[in-house]
């Protein structure tokens, strides 16, 4: 009879189109599911928002797999030495564990897999985090793609993994200390966003349900209509692995709209692939801007708190602080103008998002902030988006900025921090 084997989730919270859980179940037969709340992980990248959607996950992670006859063990410390001490106590034969792409999570798969060996337990990794898994393309002459159009085409005829059935039954050995799933004040300190969407794999399944069936279709004419709220908003569910890329992408493609939409997951492979292979874009220049960024505290704090004196900025920034989200043509309004008229480096835009977007995503957050900063992977990165251009383009009667800038058109609205036109020289200059 073969080993028990222990499938340690991270990035891939569900049970639907789950390789790790799958092939572990078709390997061994019994599996003790694991997740740990990794203290370095919590200190790094925990924001209340984030991990209350974390918590939700697990627990509604757990009630699928104890509806299949089995249950989550929910362990907290270093990730590596509680895998393998499960494994241990519960004479494991393999550790399944899907892979991902950050320096930190490279660096604990090179970890798991010398610990394992030393104990001559086998590490197994999958697919899952992306459609296409990273280093699955390369152009002639490298590893990876730099620029997103040949990726996207190359991408769009790869013939993806398919989906895999949702096992009936997880079968669990005898005696599995369980554990229990904190509360959030255990493991963070904060308030979360008055609006942050509910976590886990069942709340993204009907959202990725109400989307296929009432918003695709209509994708493409209304993704950047800002009062519209027509975007598929599915991202955290993605980031957390409630919903598998793979079946968002098998689900959408021939369907009406559902080319843009797919275009939409394929820059996140992107993204993914281009720092699976530099790890260092998460805090260093893809390539360099040529210019000093500036210091401006009093600048940064109003851009934080949406009191620049822009409409279309400030309701960003303020969606932002009021669902832990923000509309993807607002992302790219707000970078650009922080780090292309205040002048200011991405990177602190970054970490500002960080502490609140609950789809915080090294790969997606640094790249786009890279893409939009000039400094990454845009053809184009001298562009500068003129805000109000970007308004009267997007939210050209304004109810999306109203929806969270109420006080729009009174005296408790700022004057703008920061000339348009004066901010367009300086950037042009420091350009040429």
């Amino acid at each position: 009879m073969s080993k028990p084997a222990v499938v340690l989730f991270t990035r891939d919270l569900r049970v639907h189109d789950q390789p790790a859980l799958t092939t572990a179940l078709e390997e061994s037969g019994q599996i003790v599911p694991l997740f740990v709340l990794d203290d370095r992980m919590l200190e790094t990248f925990g924001a209340p928002n984030r991990v209350a959607f974390l918590l939700d996950s697990l627990a509604d992670l757990r009630r699928s797999l104890e509806a299949r006859g089995s249950g989550l063990a929910i362990r907290r410390g270093d990730v590596v030495a509680e895998t393998v001490r499960l494994a241990l106590d519960h004479d494991a034969g393999s550790v399944h564990l899907s892979e991902d792409v950050s320096a930190y999570a490279q660096q604990r798969e090179r970890r798991l897999g010398r610990a394992l060996g030393a104990t001559r337990i086998g590490l197994d990794t999958h697919p899952g985090v992306t459609v296409v898994p990273p280093g699955d393309l390369a152009p002639a002459g490298s590893d990876h793609f730099r620029v997103f159009t040949p990726y996207w085409r190359r991408w769009r005829a790869e013939p993806h993994r398919p989906v895999l059935e949702l096992p009936a039954r997880v079968t669990t050995p005898a005696g599995v200390d369980w554990g229990e799933i904190p509360a959030l004040e255990e493991l963070v300190s904060g308030e979360t966003a008055p609006e942050l969407p509910p976590g886990g794999e069942t709340e993204g399944r009907r959202r990725l349900g109400e989307w296929l069936g009432q918003g695709l279709a209509r994708y493409g004419e209304r993704r950047d209509d800002l009062a519209a709220d027509a975007t598929s908003a599915l991202s955290p569910y993605l980031h957390f692995g409630c919903l598998s890329p793979g079946e968002v992408a098998a689900r959408s493609f021939g369907a009406e709209g559902g080319e843009e939409f797919v275009r939409q997951l394929c820059w996140r492979d992107f993204h993914h692939q281009l720092l699976a292979a530099n790890p260092e874009l998460a805090h260093e220049d893809m390539r360099s801007r040529g210019a000093p960024w500036r210091d401006d505290d009093e600048a940064l704090e109003a851009w934080k708190a949406g009191r620049t004196g822009y409409p279309l900025v400030d309701a960003g920034m303020r969606q932002l602080l009021r669902e832990g989200w923000m509309h993807n043509r607002a992302r790219l309004v707000t970078g650009s103008f922080l780090t292309k008229h205040l002048g200011i480096d991405w990177r602190v835009g970054a970490a500002h998002f960080f502490e609140h977007l609950v789809d915080g995503d090294v790969a997606n957050n640094t790249g786009n902030w890279q893409w939009v900063a000039g400094t990454g992977a845009d053809s184009r990165p001298y562009r500068m988006l003129n805000p109000y251009r970007q308004a009267e383009r997007f939210d050209p009667h304004g109810a999306y900025a109203r929806r969270y800038v109420p006080e729009l058109g009174t005296l408790d609205y700022p004057d703008p921090i920061v000339v348009h036109e004066a901010a367009v020289a300086r950037f042009r200059g420091a350009a040429a």
